[in-house]
């Protein structure tokens, strides 16, 4: 369990979190290794858990034959390194995942969070629910505006076609 505790702390959506607030969240964690290329979860499939990255890299990818795009069927839009979180938004909807995500690399070790059972520390401890919905605003934000100048450099800097 110090294990964990050890890393949530390093981890930024954790970040500010008191002692006993880390040991709270650290005894809901669950650790899972992943092989490399081996599938976390499915673009589509059900929204239920957090992840935080313990070891490794994760590739999120989004599925591009449904925008027509029938030559390349996967995109990498983001790679995400020890410490980064992914699946933040099934904390606020449970909803479908809006893309798949994938180990990169041997021996990827991911943290896992149950939804239900973070929800429910959140509503017991207002404090620790409200320092990790500001970490993963944050969190949300800075790739909302990484996603943002992604797409500008896109429109900006293609070549136009001509017609």
């Amino acid at each position: 369990m110090n294990k964990l505790v050890n890393f949530l702390k390093q981890s930024d959506i954790f970040y500010q979190f008191t002692p006993t607030q880390l040991e709270l969240v650290g005894n809901l964690c669950q650790e899972i290794v992943f092989n490399a290329d081996e599938l976390i979860f499915q673009e589509n499939s059900s929204s239920k858990e957090l992840y935080v990255i313990a070891q490794g890299e994760v590739d999120i990818l989004i599925n591009r034959s449904a925008t027509g795009d029938f030559e390349k069927k996967e995109t990498t839009v983001a790679v995400l390194r020890r410490g980064q979180s992914f699946g933040e938004v099934a904390l606020v909807d449970e909803g479908l995942r809006s893309a798949s995500a994938r180990a990169v690399q041997k021996d990827t070790r991911l943290i896992v969070i149950q939804r239900d059972k973070l929800i429910i520390l959140c509503e017991t401890y207002p404090q620790l629910g409200y320092r990790l919905m500001y970490n993963l605003a944050a969190d949300l934000a800075m790739k909302i505006r990484n996603t943002d100048l992604r797409i500008r450099e896109q429109l900006l800097y293609k070549p136009h076609e001509k017609k």
